[in-house]
């Protein structure tokens, strides 16, 4: 992939609004010249994650998570740094600049276009099939599962025809070459080399890119019990579709999501179709498949919170559990809901009205809760054996809640129920929690509380106050950066003094690695400087003479163990230098 010029990076990074691209992800408010929220890399419950929109960077008190624009989207899209420049300049509507080797990523933009085309297409020819003659019977079906006719137009409902080539004879028509066709997943060639429909007699439902709303892939469900292939089937991965990373209905629910502060979540299209219908509840589908860490910080994008609602038969117990289970290691709050045996969202509510839904979402209980009661019962917590395995069982969804204080709560709630020492559990806890880990999280990341007062001022004033940052530097030598702690920083700061004023704060951030880009911002978040830079210069100038004079010192007690008379001259000439040091460090007094 080419690398942009640095001037475009530049340009866009003045035009992108910081606040506009992060409230897509994260609910801001403003804090006098801020902005602050929930922070999106680590779960809590009391804003600490600020953005400032003029200085164009963003910081967490909590996890010293920090950055400019394009690192926020690289640390929550799980981008590299030009793919979170492509992703800003589409949001702002920028045109990307040409580079020498960006012929190939010229190609595949090209190719994911066309793909977006052939699924609009598609999905127009598979809704004017549901209207036809032929769609007479999937309507009725669609009738007697009770979704109403606009709900099948919001879905985009439709039918695919019994047909071997139908909607690939109609896409070529449309101008589509077949090998297109083939990329799509939309059409498959047979071991024969016949090439035909992937869809047949099935009704279709469209999966939609949850920013656009467009289709990029489809879900087909069987007309007949006993006809050929699964009961879904869906497209397969493509270069517009990737199954683990989408939530189907996320494009129509989204902004109740964010409204109402949680989604709840169900397993299959009939039940989403059911819930949105009805207007029970904002609602997302994970599409019968097992849920994905990708998918849960999709939604994390949203919302904390989530009311799981899976089909409460066998597999569907699993599968709640599994999800619950990532679900509460990505930081959300979550509730289960417990239909009557035999139901899924979809009957119940057909059955019982929406109200009644309604009511069970009312009364659904936190999932550790529910956890616990399951485990609790399943265990003879009377005898050793019986609290031994419950506890082994608890640690192991313990170890999993990334926030301590949650983690203690929960501690308390086993050690009640199985009639432990609530310390004993916590301890218990916290080594099968420390056990898991593989990572240091950021809050164990190097502390800008090794650097010295000094340094802090001088960086919240490069990014502040930028002209008297740079004379303070001005006033500093190669030397006096020996030793610090942020010695990268400010060096780094220096060699960016030729440039526009207003770009230098980004432009920095850019430049250095994530540890000090993080320790910049966890600084300039600050409200106020620890001391004027020029103080900060004059400090640090101190500071180098200090150790030029302790290591004059040093050097002249050296030699006099050595013998003072064989290096009287020596010794005379380290006193001279030690006594100019010393009348500028009184100078600087």
């Amino acid at each position: 992939m080419g690398l942009f010029p640095q001037q475009f990076i530049d340009d866009l990074r003045l035009q992108a609004n910081m606040v506009q691209v992060v409230q897509e992800y994260v609910p801001l408010k403003r804090a006098g010249r801020t902005y602050k929220g929930l922070c999106p890399f680590h779960s809590e419950k009391t804003p600490s994650f600020h953005v400032d929109p003029e200085k164009g960077f963003f910081h967490c008190f909590g996890c010293n998570v920090g950055g400019d624009v394009f690192k926020f989207i690289e640390l929550h899209e799980k981008v590299g740094f030009q793919d979170a420049v492509r992703m800003v300049a589409q949001k702002f509507g920028v045109s990307l600049p040409e580079t020498e080797d960006d012929e190939q990523g010229r190609s595949d933009a090209g190719l994911r276009e066309s793909l977006l085309k052939v699924h609009e297409q598609a999905a127009a020819y598979f809704r004017e099939s549901l209207a036809s003659p032929a769609g007479s019977r999937a309507r009725q079906q669609l009738k007697d599962r009770g979704v109403a006719d606009t709900t099948a137009e919001q879905l985009g409902l439709g039918f695919a025809p019994n047909s071997r080539d139908g909607l690939k004879t109609a896409l070529l028509k449309k101008g589509f070459s077949e090998p297109l066709l083939l990329k799509s997943g939309l059409i498959l060639q047979r071991d024969n080399g016949e090439v035909v429909d992937r869809f047949r007699q099935r009704l279709m439902i469209p999966i939609c890119r949850e920013t656009t709303g467009s289709v990029i892939a489809f879900g087909g469900r069987q007309m007949d019990p006993g006809q050929a292939g699964p009961k879904y089937l869906n497209s397969p991965e493509t270069p517009i579709y990737s199954k683990s990373r989408t939530l189907y209905g996320l494009h129509l629910t989204k902004a109740a999501v964010r409204k109402t502060g949680f989604a709840v979540l169900v397993e299959g299209y009939f039940d989403f179709a059911q819930v949105f219908q009805s207007q029970a509840a904002p609602v997302v589908a994970s599409c019968g498949t097992a849920l994905t860490p990708q998918q849960a910080q999709l939604l994390h994008r949203f919302t904390r919170k989530v009311v799981l609602s899976y089909d409460p038969d066998q597999a569907g117990a699993g599968a709640a559990a599994r999800s619950c289970d990532l679900l509460v290691s990505e930081g959300f709050d979550v509730n289960v809901v417990v239909l009557d045996q035999g139901e899924d969202p979809d009957t119940f509510i057909r059955r019982k009205g929406p109200d009644k839904y309604r009511e069970r979402l009312r009364s659904s209980r936190p999932y550790l809760e529910y956890l616990l009661d399951r485990a609790a019962t399943s265990h003879n917590l009377g005898q050793t054996d019986g609290r031994r395995e419950f506890l082994a069982q608890m640690l192991s969804v313990a170890s999993r809640i990334p926030e301590a204080a949650a983690r203690d709560q929960f501690a308390d709630r086993i050690a009640h129920k199985a009639r432990i020492t609530e310390d004993v559990v916590r301890a218990e806890i916290r080594k099968a929690a420390v056990a898991k880990r593989t990572d240091l999280t950021p809050r164990e990341l190097p502390s800008y509380g090794l650097l010295k007062d000094a340094e802090k001022g001088l960086i919240w004033s490069v990014i502040h106050n930028t002209n008297e940052a740079f004379g303070a530097l001005d006033t500093l030598g190669g030397e006096d950066f020996e030793g610090l702690a942020g010695r990268e920083i400010l060096e780094t700061a220096r060699t960016l003094q030729k440039g526009p004023l207003n770009l230098i704060p980004s432009t920095l951030l850019q430049r250095l690695s994530t540890v000090n880009a993080q320790l910049v911002t966890s600084i300039a978040a600050a409200a106020d400087p620890p001391a004027p830079p020029l103080e900060c210069a004059r400090a640090l100038t101190r500071l180098r003479l200090e150790r030029d004079r302790a290591a004059i010192q040093r050097e002249i007690d050296r030699l006099q163990e050595l013998g003072a008379d064989k290096h009287e001259r020596e010794i005379e000439a380290l006193w001279l230098k030690k006594k100019d040091v010393m009348g500028r460090i009184e100078e600087l007094s």
